[in-house]
């Protein structure tokens, strides 16, 4: 099993089969607050979903490809991080996260991307992370802001989220930069 211990209360895990239900419940009991930022919530409606989703995540993960780690606050999931894919070419991905809202404002998920922003750029050895969040979604934005992400601009209608297109701000990080601030 993947695991990153960052303190002792919270931790990283890659996700097992043997979580599907806790993350699905997770999700489910989240439903109202995540779905106005992301367009999966309404579709996954069942364990099983979450099932695929975890198989499809073992695969990412499986074929070096990215991969989606459980955020594990007090033993007990409480949102997912993980990189959309890696394009190993140019050595760059995108990280995205989410975090339940009764969890949000500890820090939890600054502390989470500073620990995966420290292995996309010591372990992978990529050159670039971006992070694109909504416009409108300013507790996600706030996150690349405080880690010294540079904003690089605004794709318009960027993504369909239940009834509506909403406009990404796109925010980019070089290895260099990390450096230099760490």
């Amino acid at each position: 099993m993947f695991s990153h211990i960052i303190n002792d209360d919270l931790q990283l895990r890659i996700f097992e089969m043997r979580h599907a239900e806790e993350l699905f419940n997770l999700s489910d009991c989240n439903r109202d607050y995540l779905r106005k930022w992301l367009p999966w919530v309404d579709e996954t409606i069942s364990v099983e979903q979450t099932r695929d989703y975890i198989q499809f995540s073992l695969n990412l993960f499986a074929n070096n490809n990215g991969f989606n780690l459980g955020i594990f606050y007090k033993e007990r999931i409480v949102g997912c991080i993980g990189l959309h894919s890696i394009d190993w070419d140019n050595k760059k991905t995108t990280i995205g996260y989410w975090l339940a809202e009764e969890h949000q404002g500890n820090g939890i998920i600054t502390r989470t991307c500073q620990s995966v922003i420290n292995y996309v750029f010591s372990e992978l050895s990529l050159n670039r992370i971006e992070i694109r969040a909504a416009e409108l979604n300013l507790k996600s934005r706030a996150i690349p802001e405080r880690l010294h992400f540079s904003y690089e601009g605004l794709v318009r209608q960027a993504e369909w989220i239940n009834d509506h297109y909403v406009d990404h701000v796109i925010y980019g990080l070089l290895k260099e930069d990390w450096k230099e601030i760490n």
